[in-house]
């Protein structure tokens, strides 16, 4: 069948050229189409329901709210594992399905167990809701919202958070492949009724009376609609509040006189805030606005980034004047660091291996024939990826090796050339002589790179067995490599031989040459080392023991890791204080770190705390707990360290001097990976499993 193909390429050219323009075509769009990230995304499949209760307690949350939640997603099929975390006024349950299931599925069990749980948690205490359809690689934009400098009194902390919430949100919204903004930090404006409890008691009323009047004194309606001759009017009343006086003149009862008992009788009515479970500090000039953009599942980041980019510049046109909307963690920024590595490893080892064919070879044209193989099986590969849904990343494009690319190529080329050496010096040959000895060489050879590019084939096979963690993280790269290695076995038995009919010399001259003297001089180095090798198999093959069991023994001293950390060019400092501290503690201990961070180290650019839950509780920090997101420069600008770990150590060391403060040193992506897949933040950590809290709590000491 092989030499089948060999045949029919060399003999219809036309077709085989339309078909290489057709591969060129169809890869060129599939660049254009491949979803771009840093890193695959290797965060499980997971559902996360969300309660709010700001009244409860932490006890009252477990007991009330997340446990019949948690009874309920149990029975769920594929159902791998249920965690939970009950803080006070939030629980979060998290529900991690089997690789493979449909997440739309998932929700959709997840919210028919919910209405069941509702039936069990009493009225008034919460109700649940599920989060929006993120991962952990979700969080692709993170901005702030503040006043410029001299506008700060126009546009108070309270001020910016509504025009987040009602402007740069809602507009936001619309964006194709985002599923929500989550707010973060400000003061939530409320309209406050203060009661003046002695007021209350005088006038004979109760706290329910003044719900009772706020409520029935709070909606429209409407009465249909009556005819006039020719016209209809539709009626509708309206009843809604608009303003705080609206407020202060609604009745709750009237006295035995007749007098009506208004709002403004028995309480003040101002503006007012919700209570707070979090706030954003920018630098070391305190509070602060801000957004978190989440990606929608399955999107593509680059083009969902380039989307948000844009509508932000629209939202920006629109804000009042002297509010200004910045970007501090941009996930361009890392994929497009990631994606020119790539391109630039790339290039270097396509160039090396150019370099070695044309350099052993000895001939110009067959080098540039067997590299042009590159190009065309990156085209293929990329296009197959396109139709497998697998993304352009570190993982998958890094993985790449031309030398196994061109395998199959430098066999039939090489052949060739061979088979063309042995005739004698007969001048320039016909189109059909060439066609004919390219491929009686190429059909003699076709077997072994076949089963050359088989055998690379199946070393990967393995890999794309790979399940869970390991199979996102180094299924894309088995995926891609097989890709292109597949075109390029296709390449070599159709468009190589047509090429090299066409394209190699058809003028048969022999004369030694500079990759002839390489070649020479290789074989003399071998031939004496396969000799001695032949005459003294005993102690070759002790030798080879040896270097075996010494390469086990330095083996065993190695540590060991998942892959390499990736550097993103940022920190994200977890950062904890004493349990129990004040929320303004935790600000006045971000403003502070900021401060130092700033006035010490001159590559970081701008420092953002984000401390305890955003309005979208999807990393349910306590009001204690601080993420520091430290923005750096490029690496080229940086001064004070070399490498990213050792600015971690001096970073840690310059903030040591803040008390009763804990700081981990991550990444953004980093820290969000572990938190999502395993509910820690940490690399490292270990839970604890028990009834008694008691028990759980000495043991937790212990360790």
């Amino acid at each position: 069948m092989l030499n089948n193909i060999l045949n029919f390429s060399i003999r219809n050219k036309l077709l085989i050229g339309l078909f290489t323009l057709g591969l060129i075509a169809w890869g060129s769009w599939s660049i254009s189409q491949l979803p771009i990230d840093a890193v695959p995304d290797i965060t499980n499949n997971q559902v996360l329901v969300t309660t709010l209760s700001p009244s409860l307690a932490a006890q009252e949350m477990e007991r009330l709210v997340t446990f019949p939640l948690e009874m309920a997603v149990a029975n769920i099929p594929k159902v791998i594992e249920v965690r939970s975390i009950s803080r006070f006024g939030l629980s979060l349950v998290t529900i991690v399905f089997s690789d493979g299931t449909d997440i739309y599925w998932a929700r959709q069990q997840v919210f028919e167990r919910m209405q069941m749980a509702k039936a069990q948690i009493p009225p008034g205490v919460g109700e649940p809701e599920l989060s929006p359809i993120s991962t952990g690689l979700g969080e692709i934009y993170q901005y702030t919202l503040h006043a410029k400098k001299g506008y700060e009194k126009l546009f108070p902390i309270m001020d910016l958070r509504s025009l987040q919430d009602w402007i740069v949100r809602r507009q936001l919204l619309g964006t194709a492949g985002v599923a929500d903004i989550s707010s973060f930090g400000g003061y939530l404006k409320q309209y406050e009724v203060a009661v003046n409890a002695d007021r209350l008691k005088a006038m004979g009323l109760s706290i329910s009376d003044i719900f009772k009047a706020l409520e029935d004194n709070n909606q429209n309606t409407g009465g249909a609609y009556i005819e006039k001759k020719l016209t209809s009017y539709f009626i509708r009343t309206e009843g809604l509040i608009n303003s705080l006086s609206d407020i202060e003149k609604i009745v709750v009862k009237n006295t035995n006189t007749g007098a009506p008992v208004l709002i403004r009788d028995i309480a003040t009515v101002q503006y007012g805030t919700a209570v707070r479970y979090g706030a954003m500090t920018y630098n070391d000039e305190g509070e602060v606005v801000g957004g978190i953009v989440l990606m929608l599942k399955g999107s593509n980041s680059s083009l969902v980034i380039k989307n948000v980019k844009k509508r932000i510049a629209e939202i920006q046109a629109i804000l009042p004047k002297g509010v200004e909307i910045e970007p501090y963690l941009d996930r361009t920024k890392l994929v497009n660091n990631a994606i020119e590595t790539v391109v630039r490893n790339l290039a270097e080892g396509a160039l090396i291996v150019i370099f070695v064919l044309v350099l052993l070879l000895g001939n110009l044209r067959a080098g540039l024939l067997v590299a042009s193989v590159i190009p065309l099986a990156m085209l293929f590969a990329i296009s197959m990826m396109q139709v497998f849904g697998v993304s352009g990343n570190l993982m998958s494009l890094g993985a790449i090796d031309f030398g196994l690319i061109v395998d199959g190529a430098v066999i039939i080329v090489e052949a060739t050339l061979h088979h063309l050496s042995l005739r004698e010096n007969i001048g320039r040959i016909t189109q059909a002589e060439m066609d004919d000895e390219v491929y009686h060489s190429a059909s003699r050879m076709s077997t072994s790179a076949a089963f050359g590019e088989i055998i690379i084939l199946i070393v990967y096979l393995p890999i794309l067995a790979l399940t869970g963690i390991e199979g996102k993280m180094f299924g894309p790269m088995a995926q891609t490599v097989s890709f292109a290695i597949m075109g390029a076995f296709i390449l070599s038995l159709t468009y190589i031989p047509m090429m090299a009919s066409l394209f190699l010399s058809k003028n048969i001259q022999h004369k030694k040459n500079f990759s002839d003297r390489i070649i020479d001089f290789f074989q003399w180095l071998y031939r004496p080392a396969i000799n001695f090798a032949l005459h003294h198999k005993k102690i070759v093959v002790a030798v080879a023991m040896v270097m075996l069991l010494a390469a086990f023994a330095l083996f065993s001293t190695l540590g060991g890791e998942f892959i390499p950390t990736l550097e993103e060019g940022d920190f994200a400092v977890e950062t904890r204080l004493l349990t129990g501290s004040s929320l303004q503690a935790s600000i006045d201990m971000s403003n502070q770190a900021a401060k130092i961070i700033r006035a010490n180290f001159p590559e970081v650019k701008e420092v953002v705390g984000k401390i305890g839950t955003s309005e979208i509780p999807t990393d349910p920090m306590p009001i204690e707990a601080c993420d520091l997101i430290i923005v750096l420069k490029d690496k080229g600008e940086w001064t004070s360290a070399k490498s990213l770990n050792e600015l971690a150590e001096k970073m840690h060391k310059a903030l040591a001097v803040i008390p009763g403060v804990e700081f981990g040193f991550q990444q953004p992506i980093q820290m969000r990976f572990n938190e999502l897949m395993t509910g820690v933040k940490q690399d490292v950590a270990i839970k604890i499993y028990g009834e008694d809290i008691d028990i759980l709590a000495s043991q937790a000491a212990k360790i």
